[in-house]
C-alpha cells in the first residue's frame, strides 16, 4: 500500500454515543483537502460498543482506515503513542473523538504543515468548556511554563499537527508517564500555532476527572523538569535559615526576658510548619522516584490485542490471543502480537 501523506490519530474511549457523528464530518472533511490520507482509530479498551462501531467503519472504509484495539485502558497518551507507532503519513495530525474539536479545522494544521512547519499546536477560541476548567487550565499553561520552559498556549487541546520526523522521533523514546504535545514541541525546531474553533462535547461525559487532570499535570511538570526539586530545596534553605534567626532571637528573649510560657505555642506552630514542608517534600519526592521505578521495571507500555488493517493481499486482522497470533479473517499470512 503507497504511502499516504496525511495520517489522523484518533484515540477512543467509551465514545459509542458520538462515533456516527464523527465518521459522518471526518471522512467528508479529509476528502476535501485533495490530499492522500489514513486515519488511524486506537479504542482504549472501551467497555461499550466503540470497538464493533469501528470494526464496521474499518470494512465500510478499509482503504483509509486502520483500527488499534488495546485490550484495556491504557490512558489518551498511551494510545497516541500507539497510533504514532501504526501511522504511514508524512504528517500526522491527532484528534479527540468527542467532536470538541471540529474534523472541518484540519485544513489548517495541513496548510502550515505544507508551509514547513514540523509542529502546529492549537489554541481554542471560544472555549465551551465551564468557568473552572478554562481558569484551572489557563492556571496550570502559565506554572507549566514557568518550569519547564514550554511554550503553548493552550496545553489541553489535543488537535495538533506533527511532521514524519518528529513522530519518528517521539516513538524512539521509551517513557512510562508523558505528555505528548510537551514531548513532541521539545524536538521541534519550526513550531507555530494557529487558532482553531471548539464546540460542546457531541454526546457523552469527558473522560477525565478531576483527579485525572491533576495526574496528568504532575506527569508534565515532573516528566519535563527538575524545577519542583529545586525550588523545594530553596524552601529547605529558606526555612533552615528562618529556624536558625528564630533560634538567636528566642535565646536573646530568654536571656532579657526570663521565661515565656505563650513561647511554647510559637514553637508548636513553626513545629507544624516544618512537618508540613517536609511531608510535601516527601511526597515530591515520591514521585519522581515512583516513575523512576515505572520506567526501569521496563514493562510494556501497553498491549495490543488487534490491529485491522488493509494489506496488499486484502483485509487482515491481527489479534494477539493468550500471547498467540491468530488470523480473524483472511489476508496476509505474517501475524504477530504488537507490545511496546
Amino acid at each position: 500500500m503507497n504511502r499516504p501523506q496525511l495520517s489522523i490519530v484518533i484515540p477512543v474511549y467509551n465514545e459509542e454515543a458520538g462515533l456516527g457523528a464523527l465518521f459522518d464530518r471526518l471522512y467528508p472533511a479529509l476528502d476535501k483537502l485533495g490530499v492522500t490520507y489514513e486515519v488511524v482509530f486506537v479504542n482504549d479498551g472501551s467497555r461499550d460498543r466503540s470497538a464493533a462501531l469501528l470494526a464496521e467503519q474499518y470494512r465500510a472504509r478499509p482503504d483509509v482506515t486502520r483500527v488499534v484495539l488495546f485490550n484495556g485502558n491504557y490512558g489518551q497518551h498511551m494510545a497516541i503513542l500507539a497510533g504514532f507507532e501504526h501511522t504511514r503519513g508524512e504528517w500526522v495530525i491527532t484528534l479527540d473523538a468527542d467532536l470538541q474539536n471540529p474534523p472541518e479545522e484540519i485544513g489548517k494544521l495541513v496548510a502550515q504543515l505544507a508551509a514547513g512547519h514540523d509542529y502546529v499546536g492549537t489554541v481554542r477560541m471560544n472555549r465551551q468548556d465551564t468557568w473552572f476548567r478554562r481558569n484551572a487550565s489557563r492556571a496550570m499553561n502559565r506554572l507549566r511554563e514557568r518550569i519547564t520552559r514550554i511554550r503553548m498556549t493552550d496545553q489541553g487541546c489535543m488537535l495538533r499537527g506533527y511532521s514524519r520526523h518528529i513522530v519518528d522521533t517521539v516513538n524512539q523514546c521509551r517513557e512510562i508517564n508523558t505528555f505528548i504535545p510537551a514531548l513532541a514541541f521539545t524536538f521541534a525546531q519550526n513550531p507555530t500555532e494557529v487558532d482553531v474553533a471548539h464546540e460542546e462535547r457531541f454526546a457523552g461525559e469527558s473522560k477525565y476527572s478531576l483527579y485525572s487532570l491533576i495526574r496528568l499535570n504532575f506527569d508534565l511538570v515532573t516528566g519535563f523538569s527538575v524545577v519542583p526539586l529545586q525550588w523545594l530545596s530553596g524552601v529547605g534553605i529558606s526555612l533552615s535559615a528562618a529556624s536558625g534567626v528564630l533560634f538567636i532571637v528566642l535565646i536573646a528573649r530568654r536571656f532579657l526576658f526570663g521565661s515565656e510560657v505563650q513561647g511554647v505555642f510559637t514553637l508548636f506552630a513553626v513545629t507544624f510548619c516544618l512537618l508540613g514542608v517536609i511531608l510535601f517534600g516527601m511526597g515530591l519526592l515520591g514521585e519522581y522516584i515512583g516513575r523512576i521505578y515505572q520506567q526501569v521495571r521496563q514493562r510494556p507500555r501497553y498491549l495490543v490485542q488487534a490491529v485491522l488493517e488493509a494489506q496488499a493481499t486484502g483485509h487482515t486482522e491481527h489479534a494477539a490471543v493468550g500471547g498467540q497470533s491468530a488470523t480473524l479473517s483472511t489476508g496476509a499470512t505474517e501475524l504477530g502480537s504488537h507490545t511496546s
